[in-house]
């Protein structure tokens, strides 16, 4: 699949043994980041999956949420990391593999009974998706579907999105860490 092949892949990163899968070659190809926006701008147009708004995981959810956002005449909404955002906030505390990290998003970002599409480059354990979902729904919101352009399947995160029974899509997957 095209999308699969430009995305660059690092070894040892951030630590040894992990293979880290870098989407900015992707990106920064204009075929290649058309290709993920058409896929999950096609995906979305028809209807099947009922949505208000689109909201972004800090950083990479940002862009292909933003982008997202305009193809498909939807607002957009960044879930960033602690201290980022300037009016009230919401906040969410998750574990990671060695300690915690937190997320939050504007108090008034999301209404009552809002459908959301929940958009971020990648896979892996779940918890930052997890996280943001918590804080959408702390707000009132449901979660329509999680869409990431890569899933790593073997990490688990897939397995756990949906055994909490949410809807995920994934463009691509790469086995192993």
């Amino acid at each position: 699949m095209p999308i699969k092949s430009k995305i660059r892949t690092i070894p040892d990163h951030p630590k040894k043994g992990i293979m880290f899968r870098d989407i900015t070659t992707l990106i920064k190809d204009p075929v290649g980041f058309r290709l993920v926006i058409d896929n999950f701008t096609q995906r979305y147009v028809r209807g099947d999956i009922d949505f208000d708004l689109i909201v972004g995981i800090e950083a990479r959810g940002f862009i292909i949420g933003g982008a997202l956002s305009y193809t498909l005449g939807k607002g957009f909404v960044p879930v960033r990391k602690v201290g980022k955002l300037p009016a009230e906030v919401v906040r969410h505390e998750y574990q990671l593999e060695y300690g915690t990290d937190t997320v939050e998003i504007h108090k008034d970002a999301i209404s009552q009974g809002m459908k959301v599409l929940l958009v971020d480059d990648l896979l892996a354990t779940g918890g930052t998706a997890l996280a943001a979902a918590a804080l959408i729904e702390k707000l009132g919101g449901t979660v329509a579907e999680m869409a990431f352009i890569v899933n790593l399947p073997d990490v688990g995160g897939e397995k756990r999105l949906k055994a909490k029974g949410y809807n995920v899509c994934c463009l691509t997957e790469f086995e192993g860490d």
